[in-house]
């Protein structure tokens, strides 16, 4: 007992200190964190390592995935687009920086070879290490009270907004709040991590498209 205990404390430890000296290194990717708490979980969790991150095939479903999980991103990305952008950037004056996608624009080819990138990188990366591994690591040490569960989500929502940091202070508080919505929606789906991938790669394959036609 004495040495599970151990291991379920630090194995995630490691996991997140990694995670900060690779990001701290300069050559931070979200798909090399990704693997590191996908080992961390394998390590800590055995065969049951997909499912601790919220991987599980009951929730493998067609119209949950496929229609259900793109009506929720059109919503998101309609608050985005035309609440979010419009009123953080007049509050702080200062509009988001997207000149990372400037090369992009009217580049078919370009824009289809990030396509896969977003949802391999964005969706799933993204997904895995925020909601899948931190915020479950976060309810395994701290429990799942109201206070623990607010704290949860506003923290990794921050957290989500501050790796954004290229998109200049707008896009870090507008990423910001959109982490907090992606942190709700899996909590609200009792962890279902399978859902908030196909969300997240519908909301940025539709600001793909929007890219392509400037």
């Amino acid at each position: 007992m004495k040495e599970r205990s151990l291991k379920s404390i630090a194995i995630p430890v490691i996991a997140v200190i990694l995670c900060v000296v690779l990001y701290l290194s300069g050559y931070f990717q979200i798909i090399f964190a990704a693997l590191i708490v996908l080992l961390a979980s394998w390590i800590e969790y055995g065969r049951g390592a997909f499912k601790s991150l919220g991987f599980q095939r009951s929730n493998l479903k067609a119209i949950r995935l496929l229609v259900v999980a793109p009506l929720v991103a059109g919503m998101m990305f309609t608050l985005y687009w035309f609440v979010l952008i419009p009123v953080v950037t007049h509050l702080t004056g200062q509009p988001m920086d997207f000149s990372f996608f400037e090369s992009y624009k009217g580049d078919l080819r370009g824009v289809l070879s990030l396509f896969p990138l977003i949802w391999i990188s964005a969706a799933f990366g993204e997904e895995i290490v925020f909601r899948g591994y931190l915020m479950r690591q976060f309810i395994k040490f701290f429990g799942s009270s109201k206070a623990s569960i607010v704290l949860n989500i506003l923290l990794f929502g921050v957290l989500f907004g501050w790796i954004h940091m290229y998109q200049g202070l707008s896009g870090q508080i507008v990423t910001g709040i959109i982490g907090v919505l992606f942190a709700t929606i899996f909590y609200v789906r009792k962890y279902d991590l399978w859902f908030n991938i196909a969300v997240h790669g519908f909301v940025d394959t539709i600001a793909l498209v929007l890219v392509y036609f400037s």
